[in-house]
């Protein structure tokens, strides 16, 4: 395993998949049942933006970075809120009272600030180093359980949890040939073991045909309520260029899509590199949900 999530820590991607993450939590949340997050690619569960890897790359600078210098519209304010308000938090302010951008919240740590006393999170991280430091983070934490499996199987073990409420987030490095097939397999298995529970799929959009076969293939299952949410940065060019992400999404809170339509244009004005910028928003299977 050579992935290392230091080098892209609050890129577009990353400020797509925690935005939604948060919102989905918040949703959660709405009711007083306790729930579980479940984390089955979690690297290190928190970055350092000064550090080497982060500042290889500097791809923070054109994501996070630049929602934090934005003035967003009111509503976008609204929906970013549980996820920026966590950003925020693990940063200070400089005299100007503007965020001071140091540390960047991955997944695992945007769910556990967002937790309440009585739900749970479950973290695994394979990558020896990184699951070390993931395990460091939540020392002592009794809310938050590491593990150190491979994440496929983890999927596998964890599901259904204990709660039978929670949101369940795949995020696979595709360092390997065959993640695509992973995650349709991923999502077949998810939905027999936890039909009702929420599941986020992230894949990278680089050729978009292999983005539409998954599609395809995801679709072929017959499993209700699919959700693709995508943002493009520019238009692909290459195999190995990232041009985008996406989240394809098992029983999305009904919430989550009116939140979407609004965020998903900002996002793509706000984070455009190159010409080519676009969102996309639709149910793969499905309907608008009317309660949740």
């Amino acid at each position: 395993m050579n992935y290392r999530h230091a080098y892209h820590a609050g890129n577009f991607a990353d400020v797509l998949k925690h935005a939604v993450l948060a919102l989905i939590i918040a949703h959660l949340k709405r009711k007083p049942q306790p729930f579980r997050v479940i984390d089955t690619h979690a690297g290190t569960g928190v970055y350092d933006l000064g550090a080497e890897e982060a500042g290889k790359t500097g791809e923070w600078r054109d994501g996070i970075g630049r929602i934090l210098a934005d003035t967003p519209p009111r509503d976008v304010v609204e929906i970013l809120a549980p996820y920026l308000e966590v950003v925020r938090a693990e940063n200070g302010t400089s005299e100007s009272g503007e965020a001071d951008l140091a540390r960047y919240p991955g997944s695992p740590l945007l769910a556990r600030r967002l937790l309440r006393r009585g739900d749970k999170l479950v973290v695994n991280e394979a990558h020896p180093e990184d699951g070390a430091l993931l395990k460091m983070l939540f020392k002592k934490d009794p809310a938050a359980k590491v593990l150190a499996l491979d994440g496929w199987m983890a999927l596998k073990s964890l599901l259904p949890p204990p709660e039978r409420r929670g949101v369940v987030l795949v995020d696979p490095p595709f360092e390997e040939a065959g993640e695509f097939h992973r995650l349709v397999e991923a999502l077949g298995a998810a939905h027999r073991r936890f039909a009702t529970g929420t599941v986020m799929l992230w894949y990278p959009i680089k050729d978009p045909r292999r983005v539409r076969a998954f599609h395809r293939d995801a679709a072929a299952l017959s499993i209700p309520k699919l959700l693709v949410a995508e943002l493009c940065v520019r238009a692909p060019l290459s195999e190995g260029a990232l041009a985008g992400s996406g989240l394809l999404i098992l029983n999305p809170p009904f919430t989550l899509e009116a939140a979407l339509e609004t965020l998903l244009p900002y996002l793509v004005r706000t984070l455009r590199q190159a010409p080519g910028a676009e969102s996309r928003l639709e149910w793969l299977t499905g309907e608008r949900r009317t309660s949740s």
